[in-house]
């Protein structure tokens, strides 16, 4: 008995020992590493920004990533996209934090607002986000007074519990407010606030806390140092897409597209028929119409006015041609291009006043100056003959190989158009509702004011313009 106890003893002591020696054994805790994004927030706010920062967000949301940082360097832009942009960082799970590279201005100092950290380069600027016309003129001050009002309650929104972020983005917003700290008035009346990073960065209050930034870093790989620890973290820096970059390109040179698409529109309309000059004309204007649409634009309501008016050309060009529906159709296509880039407010009613028109006004005029311009050199410089000769339908072709004959010639020449009105001929190929006819042997440049017609039919000459001869079916 005493050795069955005795060796009971011995078994308990041996699985204590191995106990305590496991015991002794260290502990190996993997680390967490954690997963950040960098999306570059670089240029003007607009649609193409918003339609970047989505993207960043919802791959950096499949992926499961701990951090977004927006590397931004903007000078402001569109308070819609603006507001946009702030909504989808609300989505993202994890830690949103802005990195101003530079400049953070009007807009960027709202967006930077909105993410849970601000930090600052050495040398960049935050401030001066008062709402202004697109022009960059100022706002009525009734329409001022409520979107500065609208703005500051935004602010407040996605402000709470930031510190003094909520006053001082105000104060960047509100001329006429006065934010001062204690005693200390950090900015008076009648001016904007911007700071500096090291203004930025200076300690109120008890305890202290810095006015509004999180911290300065000299560049990016500090900043995630500073944020994560040297070592702790993965970095994946959003590449813009060339269908991006394409969208930002295309919104700074509206002026430009918008003079070449009119252009080639003006000659489509001194060609017969319908042909590549009114198809490339349409396809430069549809593209600066959904540019603008996408980049920040207010409903949907000029892309109908732009469809209808696009409708009705076609409607006139090939089938009811007489100018008055191409004519309401052109005017309407204007209206819904500058209604495209007109700066309209979010949540207040449409105010076609002159300031809010008067940056797209300019740019479709500046474009249809481009258009004249580049109009008028090519009838000047281009040579006679050839192609061009039969784009702007200046002879009508003789029966004899290589004979050319002008409808008007100037001077005694000019009574040969008149002198065809009122004789008849025969369509050498179909008129919808511009093509060729005959008459008297000699060809000549044509299109019917009312329907079409085959080639074979009868046609009697009503009118003989500068370009060509309006005719009529024969019954």
């Amino acid at each position: 008995m005493s050795g069955k106890i005795i060796g009971l003893v011995a078994v308990v002591l041996g699985l204590s020992s191995a106990t305590d020696l496991r015991a002794q054994e260290p502990t190996i805790i993997e680390e967490k590493v954690s997963k950040v994004v960098v999306i570059p927030v670089r240029q003007q706010i607009a649609k193409p920004e918003l339609f970047i920062l989505r993207r960043g967000l919802k791959e950096a949301i499949e992926q499961n990533v701990d951090t977004i940082v927006l590397d931004m360097e903007t000078p402001g832009g569109a308070l819609d996209v603006t507001f946009e942009m702030l909504k989808a960082l609300g989505k993202f799970p994890g830690k949103t934090v802005t990195y101003i590279n530079s400049e953070a201005i009007s807009a960027g100092a709202l967006i930077a607002a909105g993410t849970d950290e601000i930090y600052f380069a050495p040398g960049a600027v935050i401030g001066a986000a008062a709402p202004v016309m697109a022009t960059g003129g100022e706002i009525d001050e009734t329409m001022r007074g409520k979107i500065v009002s609208l703005l500051k309650a935004r602010v407040r929104s996605f402000s709470e519990g930031k510190g003094y972020r909520s006053q001082v983005i105000s104060a960047m917003i509100d001329m006429d407010m006065e934010f001062k700290i204690g005693e200390e008035v950090i900015k008076s009346k009648g001016e904007l606030l911007s700071l500096t990073a090291k203004e930025a960065m200076k300690t109120y209050g008890d305890p202290p806390i810095p006015l509004l930034g999180a911290g300065i870093a000299k560049d990016l790989d500090d900043l995630l140092n500073q944020i994560h620890g040297v070592g702790n973290y993965s970095v994946v820096n959003l590449e813009v897409t060339w269908s991006e970059k394409l969208a930002q390109y295309l919104t700074s040179i509206t002026p430009l597209l918008i003079g070449v698409g009119l252009l080639l529109m003006f000659v489509e309309f001194k060609t017969p028929g319908f042909g590549i000059f009114g198809v490339a004309g349409i396809a430069i204007l549809a593209v600066v119409f959904f540019t603008q649409f996408t980049a920040g634009l207010s409903g949907h309501e000029p892309a109908l006015f732009f469809g209808i008016g696009l409708i009705l050309v076609i409607v006139d060009l090939f089938f009811l041609p007489g100018l008055v529906l191409a004519m309401v159709g052109g005017l309407l296509m204007f209206v819904s291009l500058v209604w495209s880039m007109a700066d309209f407010w979010p949540k207040e009613p449409l105010n076609f006043s002159g300031g809010v028109l008067v940056g797209p006004l300019t740019s479709v005029m500046i474009g249809t100056v481009l258009a004249v311009v580049m109009f008028l050199a090519i009838l000047r410089f281009l040579p006679r003959g050839g192609l061009w000769g039969h784009m702007v339908l200046e002879g009508s072709v003789g029966g004899e190989p290589g004979g050319q004959h002008a409808i008007f010639e100037g001077g005694a020449g000019e009574l040969r158009g008149a002198a065809l009105i009122g004789q008849e001929g025969i369509a050498t190929t179909a008129l919808f509702p511009s093509g060729q006819v005959e008459i008297s042997g000699m060809r000549y440049e044509a299109k019917l004011l009312l329907g079409s017609a085959t080639a074979g039919t009868s046609v009697r000459v009503t009118a003989a313009g500068e370009f060509s001869l309006t005719v009529e079916v024969v019954s």
